[in-house]
């Protein structure tokens, strides 16, 4: 009996390893799962800026200004050549 106790004792032990083993993997996964998320959302964005780009492109061929902001005509003043009282 003593035989057959320690023989379930050591498979329920066996069986511990794996279902850790098991959860470690399932961790690494989900972490893998969110990363691979997060660069999708980096191509999605890149995809975009290239999708502008090459409408700018075809605007230039077909001879039409380069767009972008709009030119800042203020005059900026220069307040260092101010005296100190």
């Amino acid at each position: 009996m003593k035989k057959y106790l320690k023989n379930f004792w050591n498979w329920l032990k066996d069986l511990t390893t794996w279902d850790e083993k098991a959860f470690e993997l399932y961790g690494e996964a989900q972490s893998r799962v969110n990363e691979v998320k997060n660069e999708f959302k980096d191509v999605k964005k890149a995809a975009k800026n290239v999708v502008n780009q090459s409408k700018d492109v075809v605007d230039a061929v077909k001879g039409k200004k380069k767009r972008g902001r709009k030119p800042n005509y203020k005059t900026k003043t220069n307040n260092s050549k101010k005296r100190k009282k």
